[in-house]
């Protein structure tokens, strides 16, 4: 099973993640630029009537299409709660313990009901026993300290918050353009 390919901008940005059969028909259609990485697929069609000889693109990892990609409509990444609790690496910000996701939940730091928003800065994982605490009110109000400051990830971070099968050049090159973080 091929997985996806990591899909950039003819400057080198990334954009999205592909399917191989998208890869393929970009391919097809002369719009790759370039390629980078290491990974490398063979992907085989079925036989030419006239010729007999069987089709087949070999595909890289990772490739820069010319087209008219857009990387965010909306210039912010969709914040779903996969995502939260991978960039908050399944951590109740409140408590600091790991949780699995089946025991986390999103909390709102300014309450939804108080007007707050649910965008990225407004929003962290929790523990279930620490947003039933925290009830419906700010972490200062509830005499909670938040360990980390929420933050909305680049598209590089969200790519690979976005993907659970990432190959190491993918990983590496995207890692480039991530933040740096503090060593643990």
């Amino acid at each position: 099973m091929i997985p996806s390919i990591l899909k950039l901008d003819t400057g080198g940005l990334p954009v999205a993640w592909i399917t191989w059969k998208t890869a393929v028909t970009l391919y097809a259609r002369h719009r790759v630029c370039w390629e980078t990485g290491q990974e490398r697929f063979v992907v085989r069609g079925g036989l030419n009537s006239a010729t007999g000889e069987r089709s087949q693109f070999e595909i890289g990892s990772i490739i820069a299409v010319a087209d008219r990609s857009r990387r965010f409509t909306r210039g912010v990444p969709l914040l779903t709660n996969r995502t939260l609790f991978q960039r908050d690496r399944n951590l109740c910000l409140y408590c600091g313990k790991q949780y699995s996701t089946s025991q986390l939940t999103r909390d709102h730091i300014h309450p939804v009901s108080r007007g707050g928003l649910t965008v990225w800065e407004n929003c962290v994982t929790a523990c279930r026993h620490c947003n039933q605490r925290k009830d419906d009110r700010t972490p200062e109000e509830a005499n909670m300290k938040l360990l980390a400051v929420p933050y909305t990830p680049n598209l590089a971070e969200y790519l690979i918050l976005s993907n659970r099968r990432i190959l190491a050049d993918q990983m590496d090159f995207l890692q480039a353009f991530s933040r740096k973080t503090a060593a643990a």
